[in-house]
């Protein structure tokens, strides 16, 4: 069967899909792990093989039905258009060479700003995901502050330069320490700000810390906590910022927005007070394979300080071409790769797919979706919702009664497997506050009242052993 008809026919039969996978990594690497052919293989057959021995291990993840890690679908327009991408097999990093995706790169950074109510002469930059984004805005970051008291990193390196100051909340998620490490700043230096119940960064505290602090700073803040969906009080932080540069060049702060998914609730007239004054930020990560529904991989990192992001990132060779001013910029200047995937045309065509209308529609019903699975689950006896619901994340607890932590925990853990061997629906697993919970999280543009209906019938048959 041809690559086309076995995309298709795994696309039509979602609805009905197992889920979960049903075998391991490791049962799938005794079925893979031989050495390399001797000799050349039909392609058709190649597909065939490959299809047919990993399709146990394909997790449905594009389901209406998956809940897990915050993970989108694929909206019809971006997954053609990413086909295609792979077929046009464009190295997207000059203008010169790939006119086309860097043009449409271009356009698609801009509609995203657009869309977030960001500066639109923000620069912008399209990577493999948040982890990527977030460390292309911190290497802006990095090289501003330090600028900012005569220090180039960009050519010196950080032996020997001032002391930096990284400002993070208790409930920053584990890609921003992974970044710090990447950047040489070290993901244990960074000054910790405590997190209320819902894991916001306290106001209070981070108003208290850089009253104390001296010399350059960077401020990581967060647009939706991974587990609750909770909004750290940006505009209250950008403030203090803004009190705190007035001090002059040796007091330069720059406020980062870690918003995978978070930061897309400014398309929506009805949440978008969450993230209130982020567009006084000076940089935002956000991730377009989450609410908007983009196939992997799709990372934006925006920049309102172009001149710090294109001396973070920019490469100069002798058969490169140059960037021009009068036309479309080359990616290499402002992403960590020189080869790589025209990941432009894909965003574009989902974007273009949704519209305004159409994003603030996704971001509306998950959000529904979400306080329904609150709404239902918690009228259960013996689960508890264990966060606020403002977006689309929900923390799910159960108990068998007893009131015992480590029971509940054990229990908890124990729904979470039956659930993903029943295979109706997927949500994963995690720890909040100490205590193990069940994440659900919303975010595919194709969930309906159909799928919240089966899978809190799911859910709720697990929690009572079925």
């Amino acid at each position: 069967m041809p690559a086309a008809e076995r995309a298709l026919r795994f696309l039509e039969q979602l609805p009905d899909r197992h889920v979960a996978p049903r075998a391991t990594a490791a049962e799938l690497l005794t079925r893979l792990d031989r050495p390399v052919p001797e000799g050349p293989t039909d392609p058709g057959e190649v597909l065939a093989s490959l299809a047919d021995t990993v399709e146990p291990g394909i997790t449905s993840m594009p389901s209406g039905r998956f809940f897990g890690w915050v993970i989108g679908g694929g909206l019809p327009a971006a997954i053609g258009a990413d086909w295609l991408t792979s077929v046009w097999d464009q190295c997207a990093g000059s203008a010169e060479g790939t006119p086309a995706a860097a043009a449409v790169e271009e356009v698609a950074l801009r509609w995203v700003a657009e869309l977030l109510g960001l500066p639109a002469d923000a620069s912008g930059a399209l990577v493999t995901g948040a982890q990527m984004a977030n460390t292309v805005c911190l290497a802006a970051a990095r090289g501003a502050v330090l600028d900012a008291v005569g220090w180039d990193v960009e050519a010196r390196g950080l032996v020997g330069a001032p002391l930096v100051h990284v400002v993070v909340g208790a409930e920053r998620h584990d890609c921003i320490p992974r970044s710090l490490r990447l950047l040489g700043f070290g993901a244990e230096t960074a000054h910790v700000v405590p997190a209320d119940r819902e894991g916001r960064m306290r106001a209070d505290a981070f108003t208290e810390l850089a009253a104390r602090l001296e010399g350059p700073m960077i401020v990581c803040t967060q647009a939706g906590n991974v587990n609750t969906g909770a909004f750290d009080p940006i505009a209250e932080v950008a403030a203090v910022a803004r009190r705190r540069r007035a001090g002059g060049p040796g007091s330069a702060t720059w406020v980062h927005v870690d918003g995978a998914f978070g930061l897309w609730v400014r398309a929506s007239r009805a949440k978008r007070a969450l993230a209130e004054g982020v567009e006084a930020a000076d940089s935002w990560a956000t991730d377009g394979h989450k609410w908007p529904n983009i196939p992997y991989d799709s990372g934006v990192a925006l920049v309102a300080d172009r001149a710090a992001h294109q001396r973070a990132m920019g490469i100069q060779a002798a058969y490169l071409p140059t960037s021009s001013a009068a036309g479309p910029r080359s990616p290499f200047d402002w992403t960590p790769e020189l080869s790589r995937r025209a990941r432009g045309f894909a965003l574009y065509a989902g974007l273009a797919e949704l519209g305004v209308s159409g994003m603030e529609a996704l971001v509306d019903r998950c959000c529904r979706h979400a306080t329904r699975f609150g709404e239902e689950l918690g009228a259960v006896s013996g689960v508890s919702i264990e966060n606020e619901i403002v977006a689309n994340q929900v923390l799910v607890r159960f108990s068998k009664g007893a009131g015992d932590v480590l029971e509940d925990d054990a229990h908890t853990r124990e729904v979470v497997q039956r659930v993903l061997r029943g295979g109706v629906c997927f949500a994963s697993p995690t720890s909040y506050r100490g205590r193990a919970a069940m994440r659900i999280s919303v975010s595919n543009a194709f969930t309906d009242e159909e799928d919240v209906r089966r899978s809190i019938a799911a859910i709720t048959e697990a929690h009572r052993g079925g």
